[in-house]
């Protein structure tokens, strides 16, 4: 208990202190009542997100959330009209009766408008700016994920990723993405509330998620709330849409690259005065473009390209007649590489789960809850440089496996809300690696992991106030982790509006990788290793104790959102990470650890090092009916301390800018243009130095005379850590879609693309033995069709 007391600290004490005084402040009653309920699309029954539902004639109202649901916890007692506004819908208006003290229940069906809305109209995500901190968070629609071109002309959430604000790729090939100074497994990625761990295909255009059923994905690059825990730089969070509770509906889409098919439709259907609905989803998407590619794309490689990949998804949603639901999903997600001259990679993912929203009857609160497990496991054979075989002397393998058992509760009064919960997850990973002087790292461990949060958003006049508090449990390292959160918005006028956001983070699940790897496609994950040293050095030379096992970041952010004129928005950001304590894969390893004579840097198997992550953030966007622009430069820096030096890691880069335009031509809007322009300034490498030959003590033994003995094979001498600086990067990405609309509802897309349209030719890596220059993708031409019927 004095453990947990002294890591709480006085402050700590205060900020929870400080929480329960405003609850009880908070519900003191009020002479009003509760109006709340899910707002539908009358075709699908799909819920109808981000959407005003107000009080007429008052300022009085709520958006929906990402499931539809509003609560309105302040409605005038009485006979009121409430009004429901989205751009995509017709306005409604239904007038209810609201009692003191009481909880109104209406759900809403909305039919989709042709023609925009006037002027007057005030969208739901402007309302939400006012009233919600977002800070480092950009919420992403299936309708913003096609804005950006893909290759093969098929939306990917991959593509759309990488023009996120602070986010770094290593490029067409690798799958990686970099989050302001964050490795990609510190990212937290979530799907339907269940934990994905490779969430990026081996070629970079692709994700693991068919952007057809994708109905929201919240992304946060830095200072999220409480309700996250267990990353300590990004989380994804993605939710999926129900399947169509009206009719059986699907699409199909093919192209050069691969295939996809999604289908969708009632198992029971909605009847006209309302009941239950029972609906499904199921989507498959494939690659085959080691196939294809040899007709298509000869000239980039006649061998073909190596990438294989196959994604499956499948979704079952229970609808009851007040809104309350479930649902049940599984997935399996795999990929293959097969690089010639490097390696051979394959990963599976598979997993399955069910979660529920539950609307009590005479409670204002919000119940949701969760339960799902899954498995991943990648394995890599590398091959030898000098005879293109597979060397079975190296090699690396992981898998981890995971439950997650979790409770969320919101609770609105007026515009404040107040968000809780419980969770509870498991985690078992199997690790085994040979490092580039023949030891073997290995490591099995079972980890188990409670935490419990709570997050108040407070609305004050001007003032958005959302502090927070999550403890973190590692059971399995004994180790308690307190995490306070705070975000702050002061709307200084319409247009301005200040943010800042801070917070502590930790994490037990750790990613080894080889900072030699030429090509670095392999994540091999574990928990918070054994094998580490008792003491580091730090920066300014003096020797600190290690007291726990855990990965841990500080974010501090600062920002401001500025609209700068009718459908232009501004928004900057400067942020701050303190990486105060990081595990990493100890590529000095020399000797095995009950050698007693030589320094723990030297035979450790992993080793702590520290870093700080700093920089801007700007994006400025428009949007209309017609055109939508995101623009967005990033200026950065990343750096890490060993315990030896300070060193640059492979993502560090300086400079980056994204810019993404659309825009729909003609009356009908059937001809719709998209672009996008990448420059990315030199990632940082290791060069070589020299090489030196490798004598054969085999044949002559302790008397071979090195100076005169010759070998075919030489040995690398590498310069110092990433010292080196690749040429900058840049690309230009083009699509052309027309639409083709048909009789019940069907149409027909036709996409004509292409990626690096002017054929830059940007470094992939160096290959050390040849000294020779490998470049990412070429220009790639694509022309892709899907029926959507």
């Amino acid at each position: 208990m004095n453990k947990i007391v002294n890591q709480f600290g006085n402050k700590h004490l205060v900020l929870v202190l400080v929480f329960l005084l405003f609850s009880l402040v908070h519900n003191i009653a009020q002479e009003t009542g509760t109006v709340r309920g899910f707002v539908y699309d009358k075709a699908s029954g799909e819920p109808v997100m981000f959407t005003n539902v107000k009080v007429q004639g008052t300022g009085i109202g709520s958006p929906t959330d990402v499931n539809g649901f509003y609560q309105i916890s302040n409605a005038p007692v009485g006979s009121i009209v409430i009004e429901i506004t989205n751009i995509q819908y017709i306005t409604k208006e239904i007038p209810i009766k609201v009692n003191k003290g009481g909880i109104t229940s209406e759900n809403i069906y909305l039919e989709e408008n042709d023609k925009m809305l006037g002027e007057v109209e005030i969208s739901a995500e402007s309302q939400e700016d006012k009233k919600q901190v977002k800070m480092s968070m950009i919420k992403a629609t299936k309708k913003e994920i096609q804005a950006v071109p893909s290759i093969g002309g098929e939306a990917d959430i991959a593509t759309y990723f990488q023009t996120v604000p602070g986010v770094v790729s290593t490029g067409d090939q690798g799958g990686q993405m970099y989050v302001r100074g964050g490795s990609p497994v510190q990212n937290k990625v979530l799907l339907d509330g269940m934990v994905v761990y490779n969430p990026f295909h081996s070629i970079g255009f692709f994700s693991v998620f068919d952007t057809e059923i994708i109905r929201n994905a919240d992304i946060y690059t830095g200072g999220f709330g409480a309700q996250y825990g267990g990353r300590i730089s990004s989380v994804m969070d993605i939710t999926t849409k129900d399947g169509n509770k009206q009719k059986f509906t699907g699409r199909v889409a093919v192209n050069p690259f691969g295939s996809k098919l999604t289908l969708e439709g009632p198992i029971k259907k909605r009847k006209e005065d309302g009941g239950s609905t029972i609906s499904y989803v199921l989507s498959g998407k494939t690659s085959y473009l080691e196939q294809t590619s040899k007709l298509f794309y000869s000239y980039v490689d006649t061998a073909g390209l190596p990438f294989n990949y196959t994604d499956l998804y499948g979704k079952i949603s229970i609808n009851g007649e007040n809104g309350s639901k479930a649902n049940f999903f599984g997935y399996n997600f795999s990929d293959n590489v097969k690089w010639k001259e490097l390696l051979d990679l394959r990963w599976d993912s598979y997993g399955a789960g069910a979660n529920f929203v539950m609307v009590p009857a005479a409670s204002p609160v919000l119940v949701e809850g969760r339960f799902n497990i899954s498995d991943y496991k990648i394995a890599l054979a590398e091959r030898d440089p000098y005879t293109n075989l597979v060397d079975t002397s190296k090699g690396r393998k992981s898998s981890v496996n995971n439950f997650t058992l979790g409770f969320d509760f919101k609770y609105f009064k007026k515009d404040d809300e107040i968000k809780y919960g419980i969770e509870i997850s498991g985690f078992k990973t199997d690790f085994n690696f040979k490092n580039s002087v023949g030891r073997v790292i290995e490591q099995v461990d079972n980890t188990t992991q409670l935490s419990g949060y709570v997050d108040y958003k407070i609305v004050r006049n001007r003032f958005v106030i959302n502090p927070g508090f999550r403890l973190q449990y590692y059971a399995s390292l004994g180790d308690v982790s307190p995490e306070p959160r705070l975000g702050l918005k002061i709307n200084a006028n319409e247009k301005l509006r200040i943010k800042f956001a801070t917070g502590l983070y930790s994490q037990n699940l750790i990613s080894a990788t080889s900072d030699r790897d030429v090509v670095n496609l392999f994540y091999g994950f574990l928990s918070g290793p054994d094998n580490l040293q008792d003491e580091v050095i730090q920066e300014d030379g003096t020797e600190k104790t290690v007291t726990h096992k855990l990965q841990k970041a500080t974010h501090a952010i600062a920002g401001a959102e500025y609209d700068l004129a009718k459908h232009w928005s501004l928004n900057v950001e400067g942020y701050y990470k303190w990486f105060t304590q990081l595990s990493n894969l100890n590529r000095n390893k020399i000797y095995e650890d009950d050698v007693n004579d030589f320094p723990d840097v030297l035979k450790k198997d992993f080793i702590i090092e520290t870093g700080d992550a700093y920089g801007v953030d700007v994006v400025l966007k428009y949007t209309d009916d017609k055109f939508y622009l995101w623009a967005v430069y990033s200026l950065g820096k990343v750096t890490r301390w060993d315990g030896t030096k300070t060193y640059s890691p492979v993502f560090d880069r300086r400079h980056n800018v994204n810019l993404v335009g659309t825009y729909l031509i003609g009356k009908e809007q059937n001809w719709e243009v998209n672009a996008r322009w990448n420059f990315g300034s030199g990632l940082p490498f290791t060069q070589v130095q020299g090489y030196t030959q490798m004598v054969d003590f085999n044949q002559g033994g302790i008397g071979t005379d090195y100076t005169t003995a010759n070998s075919d094979n030489v040995d690398i001498v590498y310069g110092e850590l990433n010292k080196g600086r690749l040429s900058a990067y840049h690309r230009l990405d083009l699509a052309v879609k027309r639409r083709f609309e048909l009789k019940n509802d069907g149409l027909i897309e036709v996409t004509m693309s292409v990626t690096n349209t002017y054929s830059r030719k940007n470094i992939f890596y160096v290959e050390p033995i040849a000294n020779k220059k490998v470049y990412q993708l070429p220009i790639l031409p694509s022309l892709g069709f899907s029926w959507r019927f």
